[in-house]
């Protein structure tokens, strides 16, 4: 049993991964113990190489969707490809890491009577037919296109959670993440804020899909793992799903001028097909979250762009100085 007086100890799946891995930092600081597991299929060792050597601290390669055979206190589940170039390249595993790991790691819960929090998506939503999206719609997701690996994995992953609460009375958070940016996204993500920053450090032509006016809005890490802690530190009953992401929407040809001023860039803007089922409008409702967790996005676009544009110019050696 966990004595209130010792640090409690923390199961972070997908815990090298981009979100994961800051989960498990913010943790540690805290002065928690944390256990991160992760199979590197896109988390990646750099990620926690500053956290190998800290007290409180493991690593442990695993693939989630076999069973996990640990003793912890609080368990995050995370593990998830969560990028379509990273998702579709084998989107039957994609699945079976929402829905397995899902069932393994509320077994693991329900044994050991952990409090379980699931990080969902804002992609359960579909391409969205209500602006913006609350947690009260159903959504208009394709179930056969190329991205309902993730979308109906995720959904599913929802449904067990829920079940589980209704069946076992097991402590459960759901937390539905949407677009979310900083240092350490991986920097073949094939995601909107990588690409626009990669192809503009590498003085590429930025690719901008349809007519570049699709809209999301993107919240930085620090914010988003700030309302993870705050969700799993709610009483019981609040057990979302909860939207977590920014509610300040812009366009993708607007986000490209912005990183291309920011970076000093020659790059030209440059346009390709919509890829199927591609959202056009994405925007997180936050009034539950603002009620329920008092929390809301602090780090503004410009602020988060900048710290996210200095990462990958290190990462990549180039120079934007």
């Amino acid at each position: 049993m966990h004595s209130p007086h010792s640090p409690r100890r923390n199961l972070v799946t997908g815990g090298a991964g981009f979100i994961g891995s800051h989960l498990c930092e913010r943790l540690l600081d805290a002065g928690e113990e944390v256990l991160c597991v992760d199979n590197f299929y896109t988390g990646a060792r750099r990620n926690i190489a500053h956290l190998l050597d800290r007290p409180g601290f493991e690593l442990l390669r695993h693939d989630i969707t076999f069973p996990l055979y640990v003793e912890v206190d609080v368990i995050w589940n995370l593990a998830c490809p969560a990028a379509p170039v990273h998702y579709q390249r084998d989107p039957v595993q994609t699945t079976k890491t929402s829905v397995l790991g899902a069932i393994n790691m509320l077994g693991l819960a329900k044994r050991l009577k952990a409090p379980i929090l699931q990080a969902s998506t804002s992609e359960v939503y579909g391409d969205p037919q209500v602006h913006p999206q609350r947690e009260d719609y159903w959504g208009h997701a394709n179930p056969i296109g190329p991205r309902s690996c993730y979308d109906e994995g995720k959904r599913c992953a929802e449904t067990l959670f829920f079940d589980y609460r209704r069946q076992h009375a097991l402590p459960i958070k759901v937390a539905r993440i949407f677009n979310t940016y900083g240092p350490r996204m991986h920097p073949d993500d094939g995601r909107v804020v990588c690409n626009f920053i990669v192809q503009a450090l590498r003085g590429e032509p930025i690719t901008l899909y349809g007519d570049g006016l699709q809209t999301r809005s993107f919240c930085y890490v620090d914010d988003l793992v700030d309302g993870l802690i705050g969700l799993m530190a709610t009483p019981a009953e609040v057990t979302g799903p909860i939207n977590l992401g920014n509610p300040v929407e812009l366009s993708m040809f607007e986000l490209a001028r912005i990183i291309v001023d920011f970076t000093g860039s020659a790059s030209q803007l440059a346009y390709a097909p919509l890829p199927q089922d591609d959202p056009r409008q994405r925007q997180p409702d936050i009034t539950l979250a603002r009620a329920a967790l008092g929390w809301e996005p602090k780090v503004e676009l410009r602020d988060g762009l900048r710290r996210t544009i200095d990462y990958f110019d290190a990462l990549l050696g180039t120079s934007t100085k």
